[in-house]
């Protein structure tokens, strides 16, 4: 699914290496977590696969494909294949949702007629079907948190990337959250998310790469966090 080859990333405005010469293959179906301190090179992962950032050395590859290949008005190409779920929900106020879930579709030209069906599915996965009519207010953060997830999933991306998903949350919603990705995980997604979260790497065990200034110093298939 995901390749790096020597990437390597250096922000030249500050002369700052973000990654060093990193090599990590993720297949497809796995689900991987990413952790390290801040500053390790998680969000730079991240933006290079969203390409949101340009390797300086080296090539990122989807699907066989090289990232270099989705130029200009080829990059909406790309970004239709993945999912994305931030540590700030981004649900927008005066949407129900239902309606914050298909905006995504709208976004990607999913003629309307599908879009009950593929909503209902969405949030059946997060299990929240029965609030669809709810505002964002009228949600707990958690609740919040899942319906950006059925947004994230409600194009069926194969890649779903979660950006510190759990960040804003309690330990129950943050628990609730993970149930809800291995869920996802579950119906051929590959995951990929990066966490601070300790004790949800410990308890919902998957491979866990760990990035200590910009390079990967571990590589755990069975794993648990380690830094």
């Amino acid at each position: 699914m995901i390749q790096f080859r020597n990437v390597t990333l250096e922000y030249p405005s500050t002369h700052t290496l973000a990654l060093d010469n990193l090599n990590v293959e993720i297949g497809d179906g796995e689900f991987v977590y990413l952790v390290g301190h801040s500053g390790a090179g998680k969000s730079s992962f991240m933006n290079l696969i969203l390409k949101r950032a340009l390797p300086t050395k080296g090539e990122v590859m989807l699907a066989g494909q090289p990232l270099s290949y989705y130029r200009g008005r080829r990059t909406h190409l790309l970004r239709r294949r993945m999912g994305m779920v931030f540590q700030e929900n981004l649900l927008l106020d005066h949407l129900n949702a239902y309606d914050n879930v298909a905006f995504a579709l709208r976004v990607v030209g999913v003629p309307q007629r599908e879009w009950p069906q593929r909503v209902t599915v969405a949030l059946r996965t997060v299990g929240l079907e029965h609030k669809k009519y709810a505002l964002p207010m009228q949600l707990s953060l958690g609740e919040q948190q899942r319906v950006a997830i059925a947004r994230a999933i409600v194009t069926d991306p194969p890649l779903l990337l979660a950006d510190e998903p759990t960040g804003n949350l309690d330990p129950d919603n943050s628990r609730e959250v993970l149930k809800v990705l291995q869920n996802v995980h579950l119906r051929g997604t590959t995951v990929i998310v990066a966490t601070h979260a300790r004790d949800l790497v410990e308890t919902f065990r998957h491979r866990t790469l760990t990035l200590r200034r910009g390079k990967l110093v571990r590589d755990e298939h069975l794993g648990g966090y380690a830094l």
